[in-house]
Order: structure tokens, then sequence, then C-alpha cells
């Protein structure tokens, strides 16, 4: 069976979620980098596969999958060992809302075509943006802390004692906060997790460093 082709960046942080999933299940792929900053994501090749011009993309033999969470309930679903989703409907409900509390509420509005219309469009300089990126990020955390630190579920992980879908999200969600050195004091229960999630080779090897196309 050809292995699967994972088209991302390593900065990307939902490349990052859909790599995380794929090493926590064992599975093979390759990674075709698409240089974001030098708009790779706009050409006729790569829109072909994602008309959207965003990664992550994965080609899973005849089968062209997009979105980050769509890509890793594909990959629950078709590869369903370990799984990333409780059993229960309430677990599965609770974790989907901490993926969704970053995959839906925090990252769109950072992602880097709003930070380039924050530049090119609006005239905002460096600092302007990095003060617009941490505070959707602080609000987002602000919720998600409140709701792990007060929740019976919570575990080692988001949810229980072994790592899934809100981990999958929270820990590229955190790479993204120390890029513009969000303090992160008030969230001990988010660092807590974020260190046990670090401790996995799943994790390890989906760190933005150790991916072909990091920046070194």
């Amino acid at each position: 069976m050809a292995k699967m082709i994972l088209h991302g960046n390593f900065r990307s942080s939902a490349a990052y979620r859909v790599r995380i999933a794929m090493n926590l299940k064992g599975l093979e792929y390759d990674q075709v980098s698409i240089h974001l900053r030098n708009g790779v994501q706009f050409s006729e090749a790569f829109a072909k596969l994602n008309p959207a011009h965003l990664v992550p993309a994965l080609e899973d033999g005849p089968n062209v999958l997009r979105q980050s969470l769509a890509i890793i309930e594909y990959l629950d679903e078709t590869s369903p060992s370990p799984p990333l989703l409780p059993k229960d409907p309430a677990g599965r409900a609770r974790v989907r809302a901490l993926a969704q509390d970053v995959a839906c509420d925090i990252h769109p509005i950072d992602n880097l075509r709003i930070l380039v219309y924050l530049e090119k469009q609006l005239g905002h300089d460096q600092k302007a943006r990095d003060q617009w990126y941490a505070h959707w990020i602080r609000l987002g955390f602000d919720c998600i802390e409140k709701v792990l630190a007060g929740g019976k579920a919570t575990g080692k992980f988001c949810h229980g004692d072994t790592p899934g879908l809100a981990d999958i999200c929270l820990v590229p969600q955190i790479a993204n906060a120390a890029r513009v050195k969000l303090d992160m004091t008030p969230y001990p229960t988010i660092g807590r997790i974020h260190a046990e999630c670090q401790k996995l080779p799943a994790f390890q090897k989906a760190l933005p460093q150790n991916q072909p196309d990091a920046e070194k």
C-alpha cells in the first residue's frame, strides 16, 4: 500500500495537529512542503488539492482530504487504534469542544493570511500583529484552562490518561503562544498537560523543528 502524503508546512499548527495524530497511530507518511510565505499554496498544482489554498491536505490513495479536524477524524475511523475520541457521547462532545476552542475560535483569526492582511491592507507593524495574536490566544486559553482545571474528566491529558484530539489541537497552539512570548503562568493545567505530551515520541517527532522543511 502506498504511503499517505501530507502536504503541509513545519510552522503550520493545523499540519502539526495532523502529524501528531498520524504519529500516535503509527502511520507512515511522506511529507510535501508547501512554503506559505513564498505563496506556494496559491499554485495551480496545490489548488487542485485544496481550493482554499490552506494546509494541510492529505492524499490517501485516491482520496484527497482537507481541514485538519476532518482529516484527524478520518484517520480515527480508518485506523481506529489507538482511538483519539472517547467512547461515550458526552466525552466525545467534551473533547470536540476543547479541540474546537482552538481550531475554530483561536486559530482562524491568528492564521497567516489574517496576519498578512493586518500588515499589508491595514498597515499594522510586527508589534501590533503580535499583540493581536496574543490577545486571541489569551482569550481562548482563559476558557480552556477553566474547563481543564475544573473538569472531573481531566486526567494526565485533556481527557483521561491517554492523549486524544483535544491534546492534538492544544499542543500546536502552545507553540504559537511561545512565538509571541505569551505569559503561560495563568495556565498551569494547560502547562502540565503540555509537559506530559512532550514526553511522548509521537509529539516529539511532530515538533516543527523536527520537520524536513524546518528553517535552520
